[in-house]
């Protein structure tokens, strides 16, 4: 517990005031619409409850996004709240294929990942993880699975009543792509969670929630900023990393 203690403290220390800034905002917007809903009844049509889960989630949302953009293992432990109550908010929604994903795929997955990344920490920066680079061959299979994963969803989605169903069907087949990239450390999940990125905050336009279109504009922000740092990390750290 102390050494995740530790490794938590110097990830918030890494942070840029850019980072601050934006958490700040996101704060202030989730906050905000929380205290209207107390006040008023309701916030963007969520429910007072909501709202707390809102708040939640994009507290420990943006704290996941910054450190897992600098390659630090302690993300995990805000990216498992987040994904337990931004699941919650999906059910209540109707928004079921990314409600499966977060329950069935994400919550796993954050345990395998947490694991995966602390077996292969960084030689001399013990609290991150190495970075590693995909091949041309591999990166055109991953485009061929996304895209054949998004026929199949949109399809199921479509029969089960899904809300923007082509969004949410990329957004899945996006999501495991990127997360399986992650599990293994790949740079490269990067160029996919900015597609999902964009695919997320198209979804939160049409079904508008100033909350939520905060917090993926800032995982847009921030999944740009994770490519530049984790090719850094790979290029730079690679050989004494071996």
């Amino acid at each position: 517990m102390d050494h995740m203690i530790s490794d938590i403290k110097k990830s918030f220390k890494e942070l840029k005031w850019y980072e601050y800034l934006m958490g700040a905002i996101m704060v202030f917007i989730a906050a905000r619409a929380m205290i209207m809903a107390f006040s008023t009844g309701t916030s963007d049509g969520n429910p007072p409850w909501l709202t707390v889960i809102n708040f939640i989630s994009a507290v420990c949302g943006v704290i996941c996004i910054f450190f897992t953009a600098k390659a630090n293992i302690s993300n995990f432990v805000f990216a498992t709240v987040n994904t337990i109550v931004y699941a919650i908010y999906l059910v209540y929604w109707h928004i079921w294929g990314t409600a499966a994903l977060e329950i069935l795929f994400y919550i796993p997955m954050n345990f395998v990942s947490w694991y995966f990344w602390a077996k292969n920490k960084d030689q001399v920066l013990t609290h991150k993880t190495r970075a590693k680079q995909l091949s041309a061959v591999q990166n055109t299979a991953c485009a061929a699975v996304v895209l054949a994963g998004a026929v199949v969803y949109h399809a199921i989605l479509v029969r089960i009543g899904g809300e923007v169903a082509w969004f949410d069907a990329f957004t899945l087949s996006i999501g495991i792509i990127a997360t399986i990239l992650e599990l293994f450390r790949y740079r490269e999940q990067y160029v996919w969670w900015i597609i999902t990125d964009i695919v997320s905050v198209g979804m939160y336009i049409a079904h508008f929630d100033a909350v939520y279109l905060t917090k993926r504009s800032i995982y847009l922000i921030m999944a740009i900023i994770g490519l530049v740092n984790w090719a850094r990390l790979q290029k730079n750290r690679n050989a004494e990393n071996q």
